[in-house]
């Protein structure tokens, strides 16, 4: 017996796709040019489940027809949540010059956005095609490219033709990965916030981990951090994080006379030390460590450079986030947490791979920095780094900064390391809240993903994301954003916004790795002011289940299921 590849060498290519697809039906019609008097007929047919093949007795379809005089025809369908993915349409008949017509598809993760034509409000085909023409014939079946979108609209575009299209399902290409992570507490806006934080994480684990399924499909290794703890906290091991985290380390070389930045920016290659840290301690696998040795032993080396005699770092090309990248106060503070957080983390993989002096430069670098505690500039995130690296001292940054105006100031990249800091402050309440004010803010615009950046400011008079804006509101995709991310090309599938997940798990739930491999988990949960959470997380020996529950004099109740080989430590 033998695999068609194997039988045939024309066919044995390079790898297989990991992922898998489904065919999803739209769940509901926005809009059709009816309204404005085109002729559309049968739009409730695209709703209805049918097989995937177009036959010739084909009864139920949609009819797209245009004629002279009268509006083109033209239908916007909601696929009910952001998904990766194609649109696959299926055509019955068409009457037109050739038995041939030209459509016309716009995906949008707004229902605005694939309303709106190219090059108004900054939409664009960037990364991946959204805003295509497809020419069909009948009896046929087309598939647009993959992006990132929850909404469809189909236009009919020659003057005179008519179009029978049985379905206009979308190709939901994912990995068909287990959620063995979970989270469950007596707030249902924390639970939903929990499961769209993980789905948009997995939304961007695709052949690579990628930040983005629509604008940024790519490698950002910065930006991977959270979304490394959403993946470790939501499903345990993933070989798309040594595969992606290879590849940048691959495609940035080092050497002892020349350094290249990850991504071209110094803080990313900080951010790929700090992955290696989260990943060893994830999944304990000391062999893979093993191989990145060399290349961050080269990396520490320039680090370690970048801490001047006073202890400031002189780290070039800064980049903390996009809401601060206008306040070099700010990124200098941000930088200077990030590198003394990133060569402690240095010191302590150096120490497991053997090499001590590495360790100790790291360590007196590090302890160094402590001569030298910026000003934050009045950033928030800037401040939350400052405490994760222990230059500042929490509750007087979470009462002085990040407390301030609740979740007015977040930042969707820094979203859990604000919330870290401040519960490492005492402050879960404050963190909880900010959770339903900063991350519950978008799901209240709509969102089934988390963007890549949002300001609570943005919701005064804004219309969600699910409607067509009318006149008078303000359009939350279209009218906002700026840098990069201007209007419509912003992402609202952003996995570095995915911070909610690890940070309930890891603080509310209390489950936290204390040694590599899960060998010792730490169980201290921080209910703030929740009755009850429950959830499991995935290790390498198993899953860890526990449930807490608040009892009448504040006591909290605890139970605990975990794998023979893991040390719980309360």
């Amino acid at each position: 017996m033998a695999k068609i590849y194997e039988k045939f060498a024309e066919l044995r290519g390079k790898d297989t796709d990991p992922r898998s697809r489904r065919y999803l039906v739209p769940t509901r019609i926005v809009w059709t040019s009816a309204e404005e008097g085109a002729d559309v007929r049968g739009v409730e047919n695209l709703l209805v489940p049918s097989v995937e093949q177009v036959t010739f007795s084909e009864s139920g379809c949609c009819v797209l027809k245009n004629t002279p005089g009268k509006p083109k025809a033209s239908v916007l369908v909601d696929y009910g949540r952001e998904l990766h993915g194609s649109v696959r349409v299926i055509v019955r008949s068409v009457a037109a010059a050739g038995n041939r017509a030209n459509i016309r598809i716009r995906l949008g993760e707004s229902a605005m956005e694939a309303m709106t034509d190219l090059g108004v409000k900054n939409t664009t085909n960037d990364h991946a095609n959204r805003d295509m023409v497809m020419n069909v014939g009948f009896l046929s079946g087309m598939e647009t490219n993959e992006s990132g979108f929850r909404f469809m609209r189909i236009d009919l575009l020659d003057d005179e033709a008519s179009v029978s299209v049985k379905s206009v399902n979308a190709t939901f290409i994912f990995r068909d990965i287990d959620y063995i992570g979970s989270f469950e507490c007596s707030d249902p806006l924390l639970n939903k916030i929990w499961d769209t934080a993980a789905y948009t994480a997995h939304m961007n684990m695709q052949e690579y981990l990628w930040d983005g399924i629509k604008r940024d499909r790519l490698i950002w290794i910065g930006d991977m951090h959270t979304e490394v703890m959403t993946i470790l906290t939501a499903f345990g091991f993933n070989e798309v994080v040594p595969n992606s985290i290879d590849t940048i380390r691959d495609e940035t070389p080092i050497t002892d006379t020349q350094v290249s930045w990850m991504n071209g920016m110094p803080a990313y290659s900080l951010w790929w030390l700090l992955i290696q840290y989260q990943w060893y301690m994830g999944t304990g696998n000391l062999a893979y460590l093993g191989e990145q040795k060399d290349y961050m032993e080269k990396l520490l080396k320039v680090l370690c450079g970048l801490v001047d005699e006073n202890g400031v770092e002189q780290i070039p090309s800064k980049f903390l986030d996009w809401p601060n990248h206008d306040n070099p106060t700010a990124e200098h503070a941000g930088m200077q947490g990030l590198l003394c957080l990133t060569l402690q983390r240095g010191a302590y993989l150096m120490d497991v791979l053997g090499n001590g002096a590495m360790a100790d430069a790291c360590r007196a670098a590090a302890e160094r920095m402590k001569q030298h505690i910026p000003d934050d500039g009045g950033s928030k995130a800037a401040a939350a780094l400052l405490v994760l690296s222990g230059l500042r001292d929490a509750k007087e940054a979470n009462e002085n900064r990040i407390a301030v105006d609740g979740a007015h100031g977040f930042s969707t990249f820094q979203g859990y390391y604000l919330l870290k800091a401040k519960t490492m402050a005492g402050d879960t309440v404050g963190a909880l809240n900010a959770l339903r004010e900063f991350w519950g803010g978008m799901i209240s615009m709509g969102a089934t993903t988390f963007w890549e950046d949002f300001n609570l400011e943005w919701m005064d008079n804004a219309a969600p994301i699910t409607d067509l804006v009318p006149e008078g509101k303000i359009d939350i995709h279209g009218d906002w954003g700026a840098y990069c991310y201007i209007k419509f090309r912003h992402s609202l599938c952003h996995g570095w916004a995915s911070g909610p997940c690890p940070y309930m798990t890891n603080f509310v739930l209390g489950i936290m790795p204390v040694e590599p491999g899960c060998r010792k988990v730490r169980v201290k949960p921080d209910l703030g002011d929740l009755t009850y959470a429950k959830g499991t997380y995935p290790t390498p020996y198993g899953v860890i289940s526990v449930s807490h529950e608040k009892m009448p004099d504040g006591s909290i109740k605890t139970e605990i299921s975990a794998p023979a080989e893991v040390e719980i430590v309360r």
